[in-house]
């Protein structure tokens, strides 16, 4: 008698249906070649639901409308050891004020970071960079120019001088004007209070990308494992890249940066630095800045930086930024920190 052949495409069904009920089981979720997140969930019955997910950015969700919450964070040196919050900012801006100390203004999206800060007053620069971000703002006082700016131009902004969702820590052993934090719930607590616009429509203010750029392929490329940038004689803040974890270590002044909150050293995975223009224009030397024009710059990222151009047009209008040839810069998935140096001050990124 003839032997039967076996049924090998039924066996293969059978492997496959028998693979996929086990994953199910199990609830893995992993990525194809081609990109694709895939999850088998367990419905009840016998068959799975299996989704397919195209990859996204991480940094932010692109799909959110809720609106972003930007603080004026204090870098005095007395708030340099006790800094809260920072690490969970998708961006972050360092600007000279007056005396030649910095300070920060981070900005949240869809987080609910749970102490923030030291918080301290605006300066009315910043106001430029809450807008281009469609934010609201958030501070401890203000300079009476910040004060008229925030008012004319109809700033949503949150005012620990005014507002509940600030607190002291007293814990501190540092001056009380540098112990005041917030949170995420707070600020948004006081915004729907205020009937603030808690959505937002505006487009991100850089334009990231899902998988890692070749940065050593774009024109102009240097390696970029040392950045030093100098604010004044008080003020210097630098980056180690870290080859392992793809990201680069920050320092204020030569010290560890750390977040209280995250417990580590604050990483960037992105670094925008420029220069423009500043001066005194009152008897505090509190500062100006010419800001709005256009200029040139660097992009760091993943142990290299490029040349680049940055446009802005107006003091509400988004900052735009370019590759030499013109085309709009493409930035990796991760958080940046936007350096915006005072002109004539030492730039250092080497090998």
């Amino acid at each position: 008698m003839a032997k039967r052949k076996p049924k090998r495409k039924v066996r293969k069904w059978v492997i496959v249906v028998m693979a996929i009920l086990a994953l199910a089981l199990i609830g893995i979720e992993t990525t194809l070649i081609l990109g694709f997140n895939w999850k088998v969930e367990w419905t009840g019955t016998l068959m799975p639901s299996v989704q397919l997910k195209r990859p996204t950015v991480k940094v932010i969700d692109l799909t959110s409308n809720s609106r972003p919450i930007a603080v004026m964070i204090n870098n005095h040196e007395y708030a340099q050891g006790h800094h809260a919050g920072l690490q969970d900012a998708y961006l972050v801006y360092e600007i000279v004020v007056e005396g030649g100390i910095t300070r920060m203004m981070a900005v949240f999206k869809d987080k609910d970071t749970a102490k923030i800060g030291s918080v301290r007053s605006s300066r009315h620069y910043f106001l430029d960079y809450a807008m281009e971000n469609d934010a609201i703002y958030t501070h401890f006082g203000w300079s009476e120019r910040a004060m008229n700016d925030i008012y004319s131009l109809g700033i949503p902004n949150v005012n620990g001088l005014y507002d509940s969702g600030f607190w002291r820590d007293t814990s501190l052993d540092v001056p009380y004007e540098h112990t005041a934090y917030t949170n995420i719930a707070s600020i948004k607590e006081v915004a729907e209070y205020r009937g603030y616009r808690m959505t937002s429509e505006q487009k991100p203010l850089l334009n990231y990308q899902i998988y890692p750029i070749k940065m050593a392929e774009l024109e102009g490329a240097s390696l970029a494992n040392h950045v030093s940038i100098e604010y004044s004689s008080y003020q210097t803040t630098s980056y180690e890249y870290d080859p392992t974890k793809k990201v680069y270590l920050r320092y204020t002044n030569g010290m560890e940066h750390h977040d209280s909150e995250k417990g580590g050293q604050i990483t960037a995975k992105n670094i925008i630095t420029y220069q423009v223009y500043n001066y005194s224009f009152d008897s505090y030397g509190r500062q100006d800045l010419d800001n709005v024009g256009s200029g040139s710059g660097y992009y760091i990222s993943n142990g290299y930086s490029i040349p680049i151009k940055w446009e802005k047009n107006a003091r509400g209008e988004q900052t735009k930024y370019y590759y030499e040839n013109g085309e709009e810069l493409k930035v990796n998935d991760g958080n940046t920190f936007i350096q915006i140096q005072p002109v004539g001050r030492e730039l250092s990124i080497t090998e």
